[in-house]
């Protein structure tokens, strides 16, 4: 009876030794896996707030590229948030309010002298400012002319030696070049599709 008493009592110990090492495993189980998931969100919402940063830098100080760099961010923002869900991440990562740029005074536009039409005519008649380009002035109205070389009024005829069509029109207005013409002039002697007359001929008549 003894013996037998005394090796249950020894499968008795056995079995809470076991059950013991059993639970002790798995609260280490439990506390490893809630440790790990702990430092995934701090990753994540690291990486999460860098770049709402990046995006919030962008939105500050924008350039010609910053829409497609705000654009690609914000999918890597869209899938760290899916990551952080399933991970059931609860930290609240935004990024910091914008500053307010600095307001500096306007810059003043650098003023120009007004172009002032010539008051003397060159001597002389037949091709003038040659190797000269011609094109719009913008300006509308019937067909004429835009000239910094020539006082208004001259006439002056321009031929396109690409399609051989030509014009001749009034100097009406002022210009910082030989000849401009107007909207209604440049159609009479354009290429389709084309805004400037590279092999020009212009000519002063009379």
């Amino acid at each position: 009876m003894y013996r037998r008493n005394s090796k249950s009592g020894r499968v008795r110990k056995l079995l809470i030794g076991a059950a013991a090492a059993t639970l002790a495993g798995g609260a280490f189980a439990v506390s490893t896996g809630m440790s790990s998931a702990a430092e995934n969100c701090a990753g994540l919402d690291t990486a999460l707030r860098n770049n709402l940063d990046f995006i919030a830098a962008q939105r500050t100080a924008p350039d010609a590229l910053s829409a497609a760099r705000i654009a690609n961010r914000q999918a890597v923002v869209d899938l760290i948030n899916q990551r952080r869900a399933t991970a059931g991440c609860t930290g609240n990562a935004q990024a910091p309010a914008p500053t307010k740029a600095a307001t500096r005074p306007p810059t003043k536009a650098p003023t120009k002298a007004p172009t002032k039409a010539p008051t003397k005519a060159p001597a002389g008649g037949g091709v003038v400012c040659p190797g000269s380009t011609v094109t719009l002035s913008g300006e509308g109205g019937v067909p004429a002319a835009a000239s910094g070389t020539f006082p208004i009024g001259t006439t002056l005829k321009v031929t396109n030696l690409d399609n051989n069509k030509s014009i001749t029109v009034r100097v009406a207005t002022p210009a910082g070049s030989c000849i401009l013409l107007n909207n209604a002039a440049f159609e009479e002697v354009r290429e389709a599709g084309k805004f400037l007359i590279r092999r020009a001929v212009i000519e002063r008549v009379g």
